[in-house]
């Protein structure tokens, strides 16, 4: 058998990842890769993540998942406070979260760093909403369902003419948080990163270097993680000129 059968779905309950750190030492998983994939923290310990293959990948190619909102606290507060280390030399005035699973980590980033609040993105366009205050943004999670990112107007003084930071649970494709950089510029915001828990292979840096300014390099994440192709009794990690 060559990679796992895709129409298998997900061959194991994936409520049962996100939820232990597995301390200092080995990779608590070796390849071949099956159904997870290891990733260290900075501090030294492991979190195994459940391996998907996306419809948008064709079934051939696999990746590394992480919900957050599935997580247990202790493995959202290891990753919110490495995230916070990445995020204190930039000395932001404002942490900005996007929708939606950046929003807890964006939470708790900004009172890690000692802020009094946070800006949070949304995706649901309440009645007094502008149309103008909007930008449309893609998830390769939700293939062909673009969406807009709103952002309340009440909410607007609170970035204009100030130095900010985005804040997201993962990048992929990069469509959401490169779209967010500009938006904010239009906003009167000056976005200093985008800082995520997840950075997936690399197919988000042309997304970023389309903004100039050296983008590609202001996308921080706490750990990286692969595409995967089929081999032998599993998937491993493709080189990155095979993405």
């Amino acid at each position: 058998m060559t990679g796992i059968d895709a129409s298998s779905d997900f061959p194991e309950d994936t409520r049962l990842y996100w939820q232990v750190l597995v301390p200092k030492g080995p990779p608590p998983v070796k390849p071949p890769y099956t159904t997870s994939y290891p990733v260290k923290l900075p501090d030294g310990r492991w979190l195994v993540l459940p391996l998907r293959w996306p419809p948008s990948l064709g079934g051939r190619k696999a990746t590394a998942s992480l919900t957050v909102n599935q997580a247990s606290f202790a493995v959202e507060e290891a990753l919110i406070s490495a995230m916070a280390e990445l995020a204190f030399p930039f000395v932001a005035d404002v942490v900005v979260g996007l929708p939606t699973l950046g929003l807890g980590l964006a939470r708790g980033v900004a009172r890690a760093l000692g802020h009094p609040r946070y800006v949070a993105l949304g995706y649901s366009r309440k009645f007094w909403y502008r149309e103008d205050l909007g930008v449309p943004v893609r998830s390769v999670t939700s293939p062909g369902d673009e969406k807009k990112m709103y952002i309340d107007p009440r909410l607007v003084p609170q970035i204009a003419g100030r130095r900010v930071l985005v804040i997201d649970d993962a990048v992929s494709g990069g469509a959401t948080a490169a779209a967010a950089v500009p938006f904010l510029q239009r906003l009167g915001a000056e976005p200093l990163a985008v800082i995520v828990a997840m950075r997936q292979s690399r197919r988000w840096v042309p997304a970023f270097a389309r903004l100039g300014q050296g983008w590609p390099e202001r996308v921080l994440g706490v750990f990286d993680t692969p595409l995967f192709g089929p081999v032998e009794g599993g998937w491993a990690p493709l080189a990155e000129e095979a993405l």
